[in-house]
């Protein structure tokens, strides 16, 4: 099977898992939200964001270095094993300690405490879970993580019925992030054990270095990102209540779920452009600039989209009581396409060795982001976190791109202008048909607007020869 073809059948297993997924997390947010209102909503909103941030210190940066380093050469698979089997245990332990120091120092209530104890648990679970989904990827072995992310959000949404059903607090709703956490792990260490090879620890010493030193600089990005995206709760949490957590968290949530996307290409074409950074320049240059290409394609159309029916999307999905998640949705839906716009150059520097690079970017935009929220909240409560992050993406997505055309690896910008003409045109008639028709259901406008969209993209040829038969070859059997 040639690359292209290798690549497009993990990027349909993935992007098909996920769109299921996305639809199931679609479902499990109404009724979460909903049922919880913007209050209760607001604690578990809470105890994922502070979670998720100190989450980082039980892999920080293990996973990513084994896709790079293993997609390279698979014979160093069991030795990485081993050695992240033993320092994700440590990993567990001391980020435990300082989860429980943290949450002690904030002086929330005991329910709060009791929840963030919980949605650890079922981080702890899937740091493990983990590993062998590093291990999947570096393989390209896609399926088994598809499997493993449809199994965990068919969990989430059974479990959200059930404690509907049984009238559960916000406590039984963190029980069902351990469940569904739980149910992951028992099929990704079958799964591994039954398809990949049998695992036996086996433990390099000498490996345990020079892998915390590689992997550390991911390890730190991942963090600073994980605080940039998060800590606007933590403050929100602790300035304005957990009622304005719940309603910039609810259409956050809708943001980062389209990030699946990126992060179904991302698994793909990594382990991929890892490899080819050493054995052909050329094929990589291809890849980045037609992963930038197809972002570009994604990203505006749904940027635009969204804030014109941002409304009709909030009262569709979360209810009256969400109405004031509006606005932030507008803007936090910039943050998608700043992403979007970003992700082949993150991708590039980290399969190049730059990690440092990003790490670097990531801390200053941690500072900027602290910053933007200390100023911002107290005048604009959510909507100023919602500026915020927004604006802290700008920095980042800016400043990769310009250190990577610095690099030598930029996409020359008469075709970037190319691009975005047609792009832009494109979306400028599908927002005309948007506002025409916006008194269609919100579904019915959706499905309608991508139709008419892509009938313009074609016809201004947005999509070349070259991306043509790149896709042929790709479906050819």
């Amino acid at each position: 099977m040639s690359t292209a073809q290798r690549l497009a059948k993990n990027t349909f297993i993935l992007s098909s898992s996920n769109i299921i997924v996305l639809i199931l997390g679609l479902l499990y947010s109404m009724y979460t939200t909903r049922y919880l209102g913007p209050e209760r909503y607001g604690i578990i909103s809470f105890a994922l964001a502070f979670v998720s941030i100190f989450g980082i210190f039980t892999d920080l940066g293990l996973n990513a270095l084994t896709v790079r380093e293993i997609a390279r050469n698979k014979k160093l698979a069991k030795k990485f094993l081993g050695n992240l089997l033993l320092l994700k245990l440590i990993y567990v332990i001391l980020t435990l300690a300082i989860i429980t120091i943290a949450i002690n120092l904030t002086g929330h209530d005991k329910v709060t405490v009791d929840v963030v104890y919980l949605i650890y648990l079922s981080i702890v679970v899937g740091a493990f879970s983990g590993i062998f989904n590093a291990m999947f990827q570096a393989f390209e072995r896609i399926e088994f993580i598809s499997m493993g992310n449809l199994l965990s959000s068919i969990c989430m949404l059974l479990g959200a019925f059930y404690a509907i059903n049984q009238g559960l607090d916000v406590m039984g709703y963190a029980c069902i992030y351990v469940f569904s956490s739980l149910v992951v792990f028992i099929y990704s260490s079958i799964v591994f054990h039954k398809k990949l090879f049998k695992f036996v620890p086996e433990v390099d010493r000498g490996l345990i270095r020079p892998t915390l030193a590689e992997a550390v600089p991911f390890g730190l990005t991942a963090l600073f990102g994980m605080i940039y995206t998060y800590v606007d709760s933590i403050m929100l949490s602790s300035f304005q209540g957990n009622e304005v957590v719940g309603w910039y968290n609810a259409p956050y949530r809708l943001v980062l779920m389209l990030l699946f996307i990126p992060n179904v290409i991302n698994v793909v074409i990594f382990p991929v452009m890892s490899r080819y950074y050493t054995s052909s320049p050329a094929f990589l240059k291809l890849m980045y600039t037609k992963y930038f290409k197809f972002m570009l394609i994604l990203c505006l159309p749904i940027g635009i989209g969204t804030t014109l029916i941002a409304d009709k999307i909030i009262l569709f999905v979360f209810g009256e009581s969400y109405t004031n998640s509006i606005i932030a949705l507008q803007i936090l839906i910039w943050t998608m396409v700043l992403i979007f716009a970003g992700a082949a150059f993150v991708r590039l520097l980290e399969s190049t060795n730059r990690q440092r690079v990003i790490t670097k970017i990531s801390l200053i935009c941690v500072v900027v982001n602290i910053l933007l929220n200390l100023m911002l909240i107290p005048k604009l409560s959510y909507v100023g976190s919602s500026i915020a992050t927004v604006l802290t993406e700008m920095v980042l997505v800016g400043s990769v791109i310009i250190f990577t055309y610095r690099s030598g690896y930029g996409i020359p910008l008469s075709a970037m202008k190319d691009y975005l003409l047609k792009i832009m045109f494109s979306s400028l008639i599908m927002s005309a048909f948007v506002l025409y028709l916006r008194s269609l259901h919100v579904i019915v406008l959706i499905l309608s607007a991508g139709i008419v969209y892509f009938v313009s993209l074609y016809l201004v040829r947005g999509l070349d020869d070259e991306d043509i038969l790149l896709f042929r070859q790709a479906t050819r059997r």
